[in-house]
């Protein structure tokens, strides 16, 4: 089969990472970057570090208003797949490049398969919201990470196609550990369990000037040892609002290689995010996460006790820092890491 997979972000060039690796074994897979995460350590360097062949298009359609991104995005996508005309398109995750990509695929009639289908935070304020429910009842195959997902989906009387695969995201840091290797520890000068990690990326923290000021000021106020890769968003924000956060127990660092990032996460005491991507990789890991939102699409995480939602709020945030302690054993909600060998597997069964 020929196979146009979309890919745009960081998180989806993590999940890619196994399922290509398992697709290209039989068939054709032409990968499309559109260039929505554009900086070095946003992007390129992921491909590297996951293995990932250069990709066959980079769109460069990167910081745009959001309709405008998502119009250009669909224009390009749709000459690629006139050029190709492959039997099915591979979307994954939430993002405009997801949603881009289904709304091309849709129009030229090609199969489209979802990759981490069937997730709801029940916000539809987030723009990640919309495109997760425009994308699932726009795709043929609903590949979920989880049993919650599953039943996401059934609730919206999406039945046919559903299939429960576990998450790819955890085949990949199953993969990563086997030949992890990094220096950021000794380079920052920091030892395991001493420190805090935290990123801050999401619209609802990034443009509001009230959330990230009380974030900034959990942080100083918690005396604690604080890592903070600073997303491009956020370092614009903080400049747009005449922020700063130069304070003596926070560590301000450029984004950082998915190698990286991970050892970080691995080591750290905690960590603090708007991240649905590092809110799993925590679980996965075993490191408590406080999540800097109302609400999450990776409920599992609550509810065994491993993630705390604390909002922009400065109390809930300094209260978490010092008195969250998960107690619960961690269950296993997302498969066995083989997650991308079925996803592929049932692509080639129904889309032959």
């Amino acid at each position: 089969m020929k196979i146009v997979t979309i890919v745009g972000a960081r998180p989806q060039f993590v999940k890619v990472s196994p399922v290509s690796k398992e697709l290209r074994k039989r068939h054709k897979e032409i990968l499309v970057h559109t260039g929505q995460h554009y900086d070095y350590n946003m992007s390129k360097v992921f491909f590297e570090e996951m293995g990932l062949p250069k990709p066959d298009y980079n769109l460069g359609i990167n910081s745009l208003e959001q309709t405008e991104q998502i119009g250009k995005m669909i224009c390009e996508i749709g000459k690629i797949l006139n050029i190709h005309k492959p039997q099915a398109v591979i979307v994954y995750g939430d993002t405009n490049s997801t949603l881009s990509g289904v709304i091309a695929a849709n129009k030229s009639n090609i199969k489209i398969a979802h990759i981490e289908a069937g997730l709801r935070s029940f916000d539809k304020s987030m723009p990640e919201e919309i495109n997760r429910i425009v994308t699932d009842h726009c795709s043929d195959l609903l590949f979920c990470p989880t049993k919650i997902s599953v039943e996401n989906l059934k609730n919206e009387g999406l039945v046919n196609g559903v299939f429960q695969t576990g998450d790819v995201m955890y085949d990949a840091i199953l993969n990563l550990q086997k030949s992890m290797s990094s220096k950021i520890l000794s380079k920052l000068k920091i030892k395991p369990n001493e420190y805090i990690l935290a990123t801050i990326h999401r619209q609802s923290n990034t443009d509001s000037e009230e959330n990230l000021k009380e974030i900034l000021n959990a942080f100083k106020e918690s005396d604690e040892k604080i890592i903070f890769p600073m997303h491009p968003r956020t370092k614009n924000s903080l400049k747009k609002f005449g922020l700063s956060c130069e304070y003596p127990n926070v560590k301000v660092i450029d984004p950082l290689g998915y190698l990286e990032i991970v050892e970080l996460e691995k080591n750290a005491k905690k960590i603090i995010t708007d991240s649905g991507g590092l809110q799993k990789e925590a679980f996965f890991l075993g490191v408590p996460c406080i999540t800097l939102r109302e609400n999450t699409e990776w409920v599992e995480t609550i509810e065994n006790g491993w993630n705390v939602l604390v909002g922009a709020n400065r109390e809930k945030i300094i209260n978490a820092i010092r008195d969250f302690h998960p107690t619960k054993k961690r269950e296993n909600y997302y498969g066995d890491g083989t997650a991308a060998k079925k996803i592929c597997e049932i692509i080639e069964r129904e889309v032959i």
